[in-house]
């Protein structure tokens, strides 16, 4: 039995081809260099998922442009997972061949198998508005799926993370509704690994439910980093980056966050005597 590997990439804001998001940010460009980093990857994942914000508009010509992006990673399983600035029916009607997507469900959830790992993925998204939340329907979905998943290390995939970050706007877009029920529901489950999150645009860490919920980094802007409950709502240029989720044959959950784009290396710390370079 190998490793299981599950890539994870957030916020693309995809516009249409030849627009900018923010009238600044070629955020396809961005995507185009991540998409290389994930083909470069010395070890084949076995799964991506997309934790939201896929297109900034939800426009049928975003969607059809991210599709033309993720072309070269023909061949990997992509889960597509909607977020605040995205339009669940459009979603649909632009990846058909994506089945694991319910054709006729109010929300866009599913349990997939990637690996090892049972990828339990969730609708936070509140139409019209920027918050979450987890209502009723979607908890009790989600406790039937962790009871179905029995022993198995599981995943779940959100938008908006179930934790404050100290970032005064960005907690007051979060999920504002179920994050209580969810990390009591998630307690009950130890063999639930991660709850990866998108949303912030930053690699942010907490202690929830018994284990780690976490967002990730965005292949093209992060949101600015002050923890003040008036910071500016702003966002920067900071290195792109994604996740690399990796369960070892033996262990629990392993996750590496890792930039995006070129950069020079690798070179070696030891010479041809097995001598430290100095």
């Amino acid at each position: 039995m190998t490793s299981t590997f599950l890539l994870q990439i957030t916020d693309l804001h995809i516009r249409e081809p030849g627009r900018l998001t923010y009238r600044r940010i070629d955020t396809a460009h961005y995507l185009k260099s991540t998409v290389q980093s994930i083909l470069r990857l010395p070890q084949k994942p076995h799964a991506l998922v997309i934790t939201g914000d896929l297109t900034d508009f939800g426009r049928p010509e975003e969607y059809a442009h991210l599709h033309e992006l993720l072309s070269p990673l023909n061949g990997l399983p992509i889960y597509l997972l909607p977020g605040n600035h995205d339009e669940r029916q459009g979603l649909r009607t632009a990846f058909p061949g994506h089945r694991y997507l319910p054709a006729d469900s109010e929300f866009l959830q599913y349990a997939v198998d990637v690996g090892r790992l049972r990828l339990i993925a969730v609708d936070t998204v509140t139409p019209g508005k920027s918050e979450g939340g987890l209502c009723t329907k979607r908890l009790d979905w989600l406790q039937a799926q962790l009871a179905a998943s029995g022993e198995r290390p599981v995943v779940i995939a959100m938008h908006h993370p179930p934790f404050r970050t100290l970032i005064g706007h960005m907690d007051r877009i979060g999920l504002l509704q179920g994050a209580q029920e969810l990390e009591a529901l998630v307690r009950r489950h130890p063999n639930v690994e991660r709850v990866i999150c998108g949303h912030l645009h930053r690699s942010i860490q907490v202690s929830f439910g018994g284990t780690v919920a976490m967002t990730s980094p965005a292949p093209a802007h992060q949101v600015c980093l002050d923890l003040s409950p008036d910071a500016f709502a702003g966002w920067t240029l900071e290195p792109a980056a994604f996740m690399l989720h990796a369960l070892p044959e033996q262990g629990r959950l392993i996750s590496h966050t890792v930039a995006s784009g070129d950069f020079d290396g690798p070179h070696p710390f030891w010479d041809a005597h097995g001598r430290l370079i100095d």
